[in-house]
């Protein structure tokens, strides 16, 4: 099979980037699908979590993903059996056969499987900028209360990566291919990246 993550800044596009690509390469997507299985699974609320995966920073848990001994956040209960069941749940999607992941840090989680992994950035002004342009209407924030809103969510990332990884997440060296959607039309970038990407397997399978 091959498999595709997809990490990403907030607001630079990256979810749009990994579903154009599955629509352009024929793959199955998986993006807020995967807390939506956990939650079913484990009959707990979604956003309850969405919030355990992404902001339960305290460390306290021991657990064995990504390294060969590390610490999952616990500061609520359920904490080691949510991030348990997401491993099992990349798991299972990834054996099903081709397929994008967004997020979840599956390029480390799925490592086995040897994944082609790409990270999305952009700068802050123009994640700025579109993060206002799909803002919902009930949201009203000055474009200095967004950007500390996306520096907050980044760093949620980034300490999420820590958990399952030595290389920094962002860090060029840790992704086969870095995307710049900067002032782009991520629908006139897809194909090239697909192109790309299709080579790339193409090699690999020689």
């Amino acid at each position: 099979m091959r498999i595709i993550t997809i990490s990403r800044q907030f607001g630079s596009g990256g979810r749009e980037v990994g579903k154009r690509l599955a629509d352009a390469l024929g793959f199955a997507y998986y993006d807020r699908e995967i807390v939506s299985e956990i939650a079913r699974r484990m009959q707990l609320d979604e956003a309850y979590v969405a919030g355990t995966l992404d902001r339960g920073l305290t460390y306290n848990i021991p657990i064995h993903f990504g390294r060969s001994f590390g610490y999952v956040p616990a500061p609520v209960n359920n904490t080691a059996g949510i991030f348990a069941e997401q491993h099992k749940i990349l798991r299972e999607l990834a054996a099903k056969g081709d397929c994008i992941i967004v997020g979840r840090a599956a390029d480390v989680l799925l490592a086995e499987y040897e994944p082609f992994n790409v990270f999305v950035h952009a700068s802050i002004a123009a994640r700025v900028r579109r993060c206002q342009e799909h803002a919902r209407a009930d949201e009203n924030y000055s474009d200095k209360e967004m950007e500390k809103h996306i520096q907050r969510l980044d760093a949620e990332r980034a300490r999420y990566r820590a958990l399952f990884a030595d290389t920094e997440w962002g860090d060029a060296a840790a992704y086969h291919l870095c995307v710049n959607t900067t002032d782009r039309e991520i629908k006139k970038l897809v194909p090239s990246i697909a192109a790309y990407i299709t080579e790339w397997f193409a090699q690999k399978a020689r």
